[in-house]
């Protein structure tokens, strides 16, 4: 099977990227059975196969696809109270992240549930009942709404509890809490949503600080080191096996909360931007201005690369806006990039 790339209204194939960061866009990706409606996509993971695993709020939060698109299977019926975060390990463990019930929960690749991190239903005493980050007035343990985790070179786990806590969360390979820091602000080492985490080769630990626009670097006992201000409210952060950082920037167009706004009138949208660990800017494309356009963005909210270097982008579309009507029902909440060098020829 060959997967269709999209074309203009010129019948152009849309490419975006750079230099070494060219891609293709990917069109009719992936191939949807009738009865499959994934509503929204938060986070898209690959397994050591390349198998997609596509998190969803649909009624089958986790449907798996071939590269190419084909639909494989699909589990997770009545396992989630919303889908939020996933990440797979080199062992193709698969960690979902689920905000709304607090946890963070392992599983095999077809669903069979392995360990279970904090309690379902049960938040910690940060002051925050919902969301809103605002409302957090102290510091708790594991976990009040938590975002994202990443795996370390070593097999430890470090967990963003971003939405009602400021803390990430190291824990051991087992389960076992190790060390926690953060704390709300917007100073070296404190948060306004630790949104999304990565660790690269040296264990340092990124985390996409997104309400501060920014991404915080920490050693893997949680020692600030540095931080980079060229993003636009990061909502995730990927590191591939060359050491390039790819960040999925929500901008300021889509998922504002109430009674904020964007520092300029002008201000970008949602965009995917791939750095050096040198925090040099090395692609971007996207910024929204044709948000549901082919290779452009609304709600970018996860973003995963395969073996094969390409790059796949999910979107909270109706979340972050398109339940109010401010783009299309049938705007993308997923998108495939395929590494133009990586590319079968068609």
């Amino acid at each position: 099977m060959t997967i269709d790339t999209s074309m203009d209204q010129n019948g152009a194939t849309v490419e975006v990227g750079e230099n070494a960061f060219r891609y293709r866009v990917a069109t009719k990706w992936p191939t949807l059975p009738p009865d499959l409606d994934l509503v929204e996509v938060t986070a898209v993971a690959t397994d050591s196969q390349d198998r997609v695993y596509v998190f969803n709020r649909g009624i089958h939060p986790v449907a798996i696809f071939s590269p190419e698109g084909e639909f494989i299977d699909s589990w997770g019926q009545e396992a989630f109270a919303r889908a939020h975060g996933i990440t797979i390990g080199s062992d193709d463990k698969v960690y979902c992240v689920d905000d709304l019930d607090h946890t963070v929960k392992q599983f095999s690749t077809d669903g069979q549930l392995l360990m279970t991190l904090g309690t379902s239903g049960l938040y910690s005493d940060t002051g925050a009942t919902s969301v809103d980050y605002r409302n957090i007035q102290r510091v708790g343990p594991p976990f009040n709404f938590p975002t994202n985790l990443a795996i370390s070179p070593s097999g430890d786990l470090y967990i963003a509890d971003g939405y009602g806590n400021a803390r990430i969360h190291h824990f051991s390979a087992d389960g076992k809490l190790l060390l926690s820091w953060g704390e709300p602000g917007d100073g070296p080492g404190q948060f306004h949503i630790p949104h999304g985490i990565a660790i690269d080769r040296n264990e340092n630990v990124y985390v996409a600080d997104r309400e501060n626009s920014r991404i915080q670097i920490f050693t893997a006992d949680g020692q600030y080191k540095d931080e980079w201000n060229d993003v636009a409210r990061p909502c995730e952060v990927f590191i591939d096996d060359d050491s390039n950082v790819y960040v999925a920037e929500l901008g300021f167009r889509a998922g504002m909360w109430s009674g904020t706004h964007p520092p300029t009138p002008n201000a970008t949208g949602g965009r995917m931007s791939i750095f050096n660990l040198r925090g040099e800017l090395q692609c971007r494309w996207g910024g929204g201005e044709t948000p549901c356009a082919p290779g452009d963005f609304f709600a970018p909210h996860d973003v995963w690369v395969d073996s094969r270097g390409d790059v796949y982008v999910s979107e909270v579309t109706m979340s972050a806006g398109g339940n109010r009507g401010l783009v299309s029902p049938n705007c993308h909440s997923l998108q495939k990039f395929i590494h133009q060098s990586k590319e079968v020829p068609q």
